[in-house]
């Protein structure tokens, strides 16, 4: 039985991190939630429920949110004129009509269109005639959607590299969106990147939030990221079991044991398969498939 507290009792927010958010209440007045026990791995929709619409989009929340899954994942990045997009490439090329409507904008990059050039992209078409039409959401768009239908967000800042600063850019746009609040910062979200520079940051601007470092860093090495980050996140076929009782036995920032979620599981088997490993997450294309397998939530 796994015993995962979506979150601790947090450290006093800074200074900077009110002015971003323009809060004014200290995470001290933020009641911790209590450790709850389950039986079986929580269940994230990877990008939405995206092996039934297209990814990233509003279409794959809903999707996600019809199949009962609470948790959604997806990908940040920032136009060139400072909008937070979400889109898991680099480049606007494989999931929406770019080069159609711009044929001489190669190499398509996200970071070189504006946000009103991309929010008149056809993010649906590539993935069905019957998504025609579907967009790509703004961060906030996105947001707003997941508050509607009740969800939870693992967000992931992607290549951060590109976009110097975009950690105070989003934790503007979570906080103006309500996600900063009591009751969504302490259970209803988790920041996560490849980037253990970009995990660090978000962490030292909000303390209160929960953040994952996606990777399989070497068991040697796991403890120079717990001072910083609740999760390791990796993927899913090179892991063991003993190296998920590795990161089980380290504590995070918030006193607790660090998590592991793991991705991207998309059959029966390989859930199992991981579940049996001790993994704390599934994070899945197909997370009813997933749920249905483990038994979980």
């Amino acid at each position: 039985m796994h015993v995962r507290p979506l979150r601790a009792a947090a450290a006093p927010l800074l200074g900077l991190a009110l002015v971003l958010t323009g809060g004014t209440a200290s995470v001290a007045e933020t009641p911790a939630p209590a450790p709850y026990a389950l039986d079986a791995p929580v269940v994230f929709a990877h990008r939405g429920a995206s092996a039934y619409a297209p990814e990233n989009t509003l279409a794959a929340v809903d999707r996600a949110a019809a199949l009962g899954v609470e948790w959604v994942e997806n990908d940040v990045q920032r136009t060139k004129d400072g909008e937070l997009v979400v889109m898991h490439d680099e480049t606007l090329e494989r999931t929406t009509n770019v080069k159609e409507v711009f044929p001489d904008r190669s190499p398509w990059r996200v970071k070189d269109f504006t946000a009103a050039e991309i929010a008149g992209l056809d993010a649906g078409s590539w993935y069905s005639a019957a998504y025609a039409g579907t967009r790509v959401p703004t961060l906030r768009q996105f947001l707003d959607r997941l508050r509607g239908n009740g969800q939870r967000l693992l967000l992931e800042i992607k290549l951060p590299e590109l976009y110097p600063g975009i950690e105070v850019d989003v934790l503007r746009t979570l906080g103006r969106a309500g996600w900063l609040r009591p009751g969504y910062v302490d259970r209803r979200l988790v920041v996560q990147s490849f980037s253990a520079d970009s995990v660090r940051t978000v962490h030292a601007l909000r303390p209160d939030l929960t953040t994952a470092l996606l990777g399989t860093p070497a068991v040697a090495d796991l403890g120079r990221y717990a001072a910083f980050t609740d999760r390791i996140n990796p993927w899913y076929g090179g892991i063991t079991a003993e190296w998920v009782a590795a990161v089980h036995d380290l504590q995070g920032p918030h006193g607790r044991p660090l998590e592991v979620d793991a991705w991207t599981v998309d059959t029966a088997a390989a859930a199992r398969k991981v579940r049996d490993m001790g993994v704390d997450g599934l994070i899945s294309n197909r997370p009813d498939l997933v749920r249905d397998a483990v038994a979980g939530y």
